[in-house]
């Protein structure tokens, strides 16, 4: 027996482990889907044609990126149902897990970068630039540096 409640079993922890990865992730799906719906609508709209090349690249590199973490974010819900009494809950936990951290490192990216496209659009774009990195390094220290940090310090 292992885990945060030494009288559960193996099986039991991995239940548990696996019902909190995939509410965790009811919590991102959400706001990644609606930025790569929004994301789908922007060529359509009339103002698009005028954007520069810089910012057309940049609409790519955010639409991919939200593309890529929608994909990752909603493949452990997926794998979960097809692999149904199939006996691999264990390896779907860990492959599920590194599937959200993929898929959060995509959200950060879509994210940042959409921040960016936008404030280059509407302000200067050193302000973008510098909006952007601000995004990018709250979104890094909140989502991955702080909990590696105490990962780190705990062991």
């Amino acid at each position: 027996m292992s885990g945060e409640n030494s009288s559960e079993t193996d099986k039991e922890r991995v239940d548990r482990e696996l019902i909190e990865l995939l509410n965790g992730l009811r919590v991102l799906l959400p706001g990644v889907q609606v930025l790569f719906a929004f994301l789908l609508s922007v060529p359509f709209a009339n103002g698009f044609p005028t954007t520069t090349d810089f910012q057309r690249d940049l609409f790519y590199v955010t639409l991919v990126a939200a593309a890529i973490a929608t994909a990752l974010l909603a493949a452990p819900a997926a794998q979960h149902r097809m692999l149904f009494r199939s006996g691999a809950k264990e390896k779907l936990l860990k492959r599920a897990n590194a599937y959200a951290v993929w898929g959060s490192l995509s959200l950060g990216a879509a994210v940042s970068t959409g921040v960016l496209l936008i404030t280059d659009v509407v302000f200067d774009r050193w302000l973008a630039f510098l909006t952007a990195a601000l995004v990018a390094a709250v979104t890094g220290w909140a989502w991955f540096l702080q909990p590696l940090r105490h990962r780190a310090l705990d062991d």
